[in-house]
């Protein structure tokens, strides 16, 4: 009976990991096909999947790009998105400023050796530091706030490391600020995790309480991505 239930565990399992598989399969056609006649995007050496983004997160950055063309943009954590957002402003968003949060001072050495960012976009170097978030030992930047200066309308939260609860949560801190007027866009990058399911809703909660009105949606490929928007970019929860 124990290894018939076993089985039966195991199955459910692989059933849904074939299917996530098989949306991200079609999110790669989607993404593939939104970036038709972008051949700046089309020749762009792109490492999809893994640490970095999967293709629902880079459809979802390239429509946003496109369709709101944000002008003050943080990504958190350098990256596969750091280079696409910073060839999509080479080529199409020549006023938007782009700021880049990253922990590691090799991986930006490195990788400033092997790609070359626009010049409205800055990498800024914040340690990896612990906090303790509700109880719990959580992953931060260091002097967080006080590297950020612009008033920005789209963050993308793909770093630091991810924590076992409460993850990423730097985020919260500057969602702390906005007011009622406060136009935004939240991506979320592996929302299906425990840690930045807590961020997500702790995000909600202090929209609630500010009583500022958001939309949320979510885009599921082999990984989940979030989306938290105000109401004037309701849209893109719905891409």
């Amino acid at each position: 009976m124990v290894k018939k239930i076993i089985n039966i565990t195991k199955n459910i399992f692989l059933d849904k990991k074939m299917l996530l598989q098989t949306k991200e399969i079609e999110w790669a056609h989607v993404y593939n096909e939104s970036i038709r006649g972008k051949y700046f995007l089309q020749n762009l050496p792109l490492n999809v999947g893994r640490w970095a983004g999967n293709y629902s997160f880079f459809y979802i950055l390239n429509r946003i790009l496109n369709d709101y063309e944000p002008s003050a943009i943080l990504d958190l954590g350098l990256g596969e998105s750091s280079k696409f957002i910073s060839t999509f402003i080479e080529n199409k968003l020549t006023n938007t400023r782009h700021v880049i949060i990253e922990q590691d001072q090799e991986w930006i050495n490195s990788f400033k050796n092997k790609f070359t960012l626009s010049s409205n976009s800055e990498i800024k170097h914040c340690k990896l530091i612990e906090k303790n978030i509700n109880g719990y030992n959580v992953f931060a930047y260091e002097n967080f706030i006080d590297s950020i200066i612009l008033d920005f309308d789209f963050f993308i939260v793909d770093g630091p490391f991810g924590s076992e609860r409460y993850s990423r949560y730097d985020i919260v801190e500057l969602v702390e600020k906005f007011d009622k007027s406060k136009e935004f866009i939240i991506l979320v990058d592996d929302s299906e995790r425990v840690g930045e399911i807590d961020t997500i809703n702790t995000i909600i909660n202090k929209l609630k309480d500010k009583e500022i009105i958001y939309h949320i949606g979510q885009y599921i490929g082999n990984k989940q991505n979030t989306i938290i928007a105000s109401e004037k970019y309701k849209y893109s929860t719905t891409l």
